[in-house]
């Protein structure tokens, strides 16, 4: 087990070298923080001294071997646009996100499976049908229109919960915020986590359903309904854990998605995470935030696809006998 963690760890430094290779060479294309930060009125002299400061009049491999010693020993430089560590800001933002991500995922998986059980049971009748068409609406329909949607009808319309902001939070140890202590806090949380996990709670129920669809017609499901087996054991002791596997896949990439690309839920709901912070430093051609937090969902993938593989055995017996 030890052997298989480690041999994982060690495919994830190739992997971390060449996505800072792609963001630092794609965001050298993406403007120029020069003209941005400097202004129109500045003069050139202006403009050299300021591409000398922050290191930009070096060659492109030079600037990128220096981003990266320096990545290597936790420093990603300072933002462009607040002058601050890159570090600090999203280890400020960090928990925003993960709070959010967690939140969504809970929601996905609690509302998702059972839901794609029992459409897979009771595939005929009206809740079912009426739950798989609602499922299209929630694969089909944009997060960002979704979001609209939720603020239009229980912020603007109703007035029951928060449109932006991530209300009042209550610092945990060193560096961590959390707004799970308080109502309003949760409030604030609840409109942009059921935006968020929208898509992953159809997608998952979807998912569930299909494989429940699949298993039941297997052999060993017919066996057990002559032993006389209830229904109850067939369905959730055998056939619903033989559905797991793929299951844990989805949620696991879907979990790195949402941490990756929850930026448009952060925008439309201003809520203050590492996505809106992406979003304000494309603005200025931040180079070290958006290089910075590349890397830091590269990482968040590596070790969500660990964690997965590590579910496995746990889940399929066949994988630890092999083994």
């Amino acid at each position: 087990m030890f052997g298989f963690i480690g041999s994982r760890l060690l495919q994830a430094i190739p992997v971390l070298l060449v996505v800072g290779f792609i963001a630092f060479a794609l965001f050298d294309y993406v403007g120029d923080p020069v003209s941005i930060l400097a202004g129109q009125d500045a003069t050139a002299a202006q403009r050299l001294a300021l591409s000398h400061d922050l290191g930009l009049d070096q060659p492109f491999f030079v600037q990128y071997g220096r981003f990266l010693w320096a990545a290597l020993h936790g420093n990603f430089g300072n933002s462009y646009r607040v002058a601050q560590p890159v570090a600090n800001l999203l280890a400020e933002r960090l928990p925003a996100t993960l709070e959010l991500a967690i939140t969504a995922s809970v929601l996905a998986f609690a509302i998702g499976v059972p839901m794609g059980v029992y459409t897979g049971i009771h595939r005929d009748s009206f809740l079912s049908r009426l739950m798989m068409a609602g499922s299209l609406i929630g694969v089909s329909l944009p997060t960002f229109l979704l979001g609209i949607l939720l603020i239009l009808a229980f912020s603007v319309g109703l007035g029951w919960l928060p449109s932006f902001g991530r209300g009042p939070v209550v610092h945990v140890g060193s560096w961590w915020t959390t707004g799970f202590t308080s109502w309003a806090g949760i409030r604030s949380l609840i409109l942009p986590a059921i935006t968020l996990g929208m898509f992953q709670m159809t997608l998952i129920m979807r998912l569930v359903r299909a494989e429940m669809l699949e298993v039941l017609r297997t052999d060993y499901i017919k066996f057990a309904r002559a032993r006389g087996l209830t229904d109850r054991s067939i369905n959730f002791g055998h056939a619903l854990k033989n559905t797991l596997v793929p299951v844990i896949t989805i949620i696991g990439l879907q979990f790195g998605g949402i941490v990756a690309f929850s930026l448009v839920t952060e925008t439309v709901f201003q809520w203050p995470g590492m996505g809106l912070l992406l979003v304000q430093s494309v603005a200025v051609a931040d180079i070290p935030v958006m290089s910075a937090y590349l890397l830091l969902i590269a990482l968040v993938f590596v070790m969500i696809n660990l964690i997965v593989d590590l579910l496995y055995y746990a889940v399929d017996p066949r994988l630890r006998a092999r083994r």
